[in-house]
């Protein structure tokens, strides 16, 4: 068997885990770095092809990478150009009333990726029916062409209204920029986004130029650095919404991995949990830069079609909008603040204290790696609150310098407070806990679950470190640690399927007695789908179709994706469809509606190929680091410090010991704090539970 890498960049750390070819498991954190994000992956691997001692094949490498993510957060994508219908260029400004904070006078909407003077109208007009009004304008093209040359332009989104139902003249405008301007990408919104609602169909497109020069180039520059060192397996890539899409149709569709590695941690935290027989689970997955939050409820993972990036809170919620960009894509369910290890603390000039969003990333890194930062981070709390022991972290890989920790906390925080530097951590601490809770709330209450009813889920490197004190904010009795918790969205990424994403607005009344006539759309979506995955290699027989319907009260603007069983427009398919809508509805909303009429806004599938791939294997090397057998710790404010034992993974048993204990792990540490007790299950979870 081939050996199998899973690759997963962080704002921190790239994680790296090896399916070697006797079928145990192997791992390794790097560095990541950011001005090269292939760099820290070459590292990895060969590293670890030098500490096998001889040279293996290499079958595929999956990865999940956040450069499209920081490419939006950071406004550093393509120079994008937006051609539109005629007196509709300022769609992106004018966006959706939404207000994240009701009562902030001086919030200001982000600005559009596109600035106005590169939004550019073309004379043309098609109704809502697909008829066209105007015809596509010649003239008015080649002016709009003209300015793209004129002004540098790099990528191109065309977004036409209700180009969704009538693509024709977007797919002109798409073949005469591909014949003036062959090196540039062209994004089409009827290709990645037909769907209705003009101004998510113009963001999406425009998000998806925006990135796809950036993320076409750094695959192509990995595949590339991959080869001069012999390895020319095929690159898979993680989807935001859980599933594996081909290089190059990530590179044609960027916008579809937005939010690549917190969904490897989910489709990993699924498996673990359906393994340990726990059907509700809050993901808490904390890494160097944010901290992310998803739902798996009756052992289905929670997914969305919309979300939103670049805010200070990225989010799939209806409930908390208008702080960044919004993207109509079937995404994980997944909620995503700026609280990581890396996050810096700092009293601001109302002298409160604030932690994140700002992040010392992997360069220069918290001030206890020595690096050159002099600021305090998450982790140099931790490290002052003896959470972190000193010395080597991720098998040496850095060096965690306690002094250096307490001076930054000293100085910048304690001092200027008048506390004691350990008062000051635990202040950072307790706020960085905070900044989680708003994740978990947007995942949980936002949807009208109560976070008492599930199990958290912690990892990620730092995830474990902070996980009881989180639970216990909100009520949640027990926490669950995966093995490798460090590495885990990394695991993810070797059992996750190929998965191709379809969708159609088909905008019908589920009563409409002529349904029927709109089964060749569905039809024209499955061969679609069908299509892609065996010009990809797989066979007819591997694929599986799952449908679902966007459903909402007729009227509403409102809809909501419920499942469906079926791919045909039945009596018996809008029966359920209606069902399913107002289950889901009373338990969003806490009500239904009173009249029974509905609409189907969009019909979407999804084709997928099972992997058989088995991560439960045997993990080899790079067992816990063995250090001091007991460190001093704070817990509490006021109450000075404790002694508290040190121990690894593997002397758990599962007979319950009482907390306070730390546990070491080659990746990071699991806190449990006082009044709560840890024990260990047959599939090697710490399985925490809290007083």
């Amino acid at each position: 068997m081939p050996m199998r890498i899973g690759v997963d960049i962080g704002g921190t750390f790239t994680d790296l885990v090896f399916l070697r070819p006797d079928g145990r498991l192997d791992r390794r954190k790097v560095p990541s770095t950011p001005d090269d994000y292939a760099r820290a992956i070459l590292e990895g691997i060969t590293a670890e092809l030098a500490a096998a001692g001889e040279a293996a094949a290499i079958g595929e490498i999956v990865h999940a990478t956040t450069v499209a993510t920081n490419a939006v957060i950071e406004r550093r994508g393509a120079r994008t150009a937006l051609i539109t219908t005629e007196n509709f260029r300022d769609v992106l400004e004018l966006r959706r009333i939404r207000i994240p904070l009701s009562y902030d006078l001086g919030w200001a909407k982000p600005p559009p990726i596109v600035p106005r003077e590169l939004r550019l109208t073309v004379r043309e007009r098609v109704d809502a029916d697909g008829r066209v009004l105007v015809p596509l304008d010649g003239p008015s093209l080649e002016r709009a062409m003209d300015d793209i040359e004129a002004k540098d332009v790099e990528a191109v989104a065309v977004s036409f209204l209700h180009s969704y139902c009538a693509p024709g003249h977007e797919q002109q405008v798409g073949a005469a920029l591909k014949r003036r301007f062959p090196g540039k990408h062209v994004s089409l919104s009827s290709e990645v986004l037909p769907e209705m609602l003009e101004f998510e169909r113009t963001s999406t497109t425009v998000v998806n130029a925006y990135v796809a020069p950036l993320i076409g180039n750094y695959l192509a520059r990995l595949g590339e650095r991959l080869a001069g060192i012999g390895i020319r397996a095929p690159i898979l890539v993680m989807q935001s919404n859980g599933g594996l899409i081909s290089a190059a149709g990530a590179a044609k569709r960027p916008v579809s991995v937005i939010e690549s590695g917190p969904a490897a941690g989910v489709v990993a935290a699924a498996r673990a949990a359906a393994a340990a027989g726990y059907t509700n689970v809050i993901t808490l997955d904390m890494g160097g830069t944010t901290t992310k939050a998803s739902m798996i409820e009756r052992g289905e993972i929670l997914r969305a079609s919309e979300y939103e990036v670049g805010g200070t809170v990225s989010v799939s919620s209806r409930l908390a909008r208008g702080n960044g960009y919004a993207l109509r894509i079937p995404v994980i369910d997944i909620s995503e603040v700026g609280a990581g290890g890396g996050s810096l603390a700092m009293i601001d000039p109302g002298g409160a204290l604030r932690v994140g969003p700002l992040s010392a990333g992997a360069v220069p890194g918290p001030a206890c790696y020595g690096q050159g930062n002099k600021l305090p981070t998450v982790t140099d709390a931790n490290v002052v609150l003896g959470y972190i022991a000193p010395g080597s972290l991720a098998g040496g890989a850095l060096t965690v310098n306690p002094a250096l920790a307490e001076a930054a906390v000293d100085r910048e925080i304690a001092r200027p407070a008048g506390m004691s530097a350990p008062e000051a951590a635990l202040g950072i601490h307790h706020v960085a806990n905070s900044n989680m809770v708003r994740a978990i709330r947007s995942v949980s209450v936002e949807r009208g679950r109560d976070p008492k009813d599930f199990t958290l889920m912690a990892f990620g490197g730092a995830g474990p470190i902070h996980a009881a004190g989180v639970a216990r904010m909100m009520g949640i009795r027990r926490v669950l640690v995966p093995p490798v918790p460090g590495v885990f969205s990394a695991v993810g990424l070797l059992s996750a399927e190929v998965e191709h994403h379809a969708a159609r607005t088909i905008f019908m009344e589920t009563r409409d007695p002529d349904a029927a006539s709109r089964q060749p759309v569905l039809d024209e979506m499955r061969a679609h789908l069908v299509q892609e995955l065996t010009a990809e290699g797989y066979s007819a027989g591997q694929i599986r179709l799952k449908a679902a319907a966007d459903v909402r009260y007729r009227e509403q603007s409102s809809e909501i994706t419920v499942p469906v069983s079926s791919m045909e427009l039945s009596e018996q398919l809008l029966r359920e469809a209606e069902a399913r809508f107002e289950t889901e509805y009373q338990r969003t909303y806490g009500h239904v509606g009173e009249r029974k009429e509905f609409e189907l806004v969009t019909f979407r599938l999804v084709a997928s190929v099972a992997r058989d791939v088995e991560c439960d294997a045997e993990w080899a090397g790079h067992g816990a680091a063995r250090g001091a057998r007991e460190r001093t710790v704070f817990f509490t404010p006021g109450a000075g410090p404790v002694g508290v034992p040190v121990v690894t993974r593997d002397e758990l048993r599962s007979a319950a010991r009482a907390g306070p204990l730390l546990i070491q792990e080659y990746d990071t540490t699991v806190i449990v704090p006082p009044r709560s007790a840890v024990w260990s299950d047959e599939h090697r979870n710490v399985v925490i539970d809290l007083e």
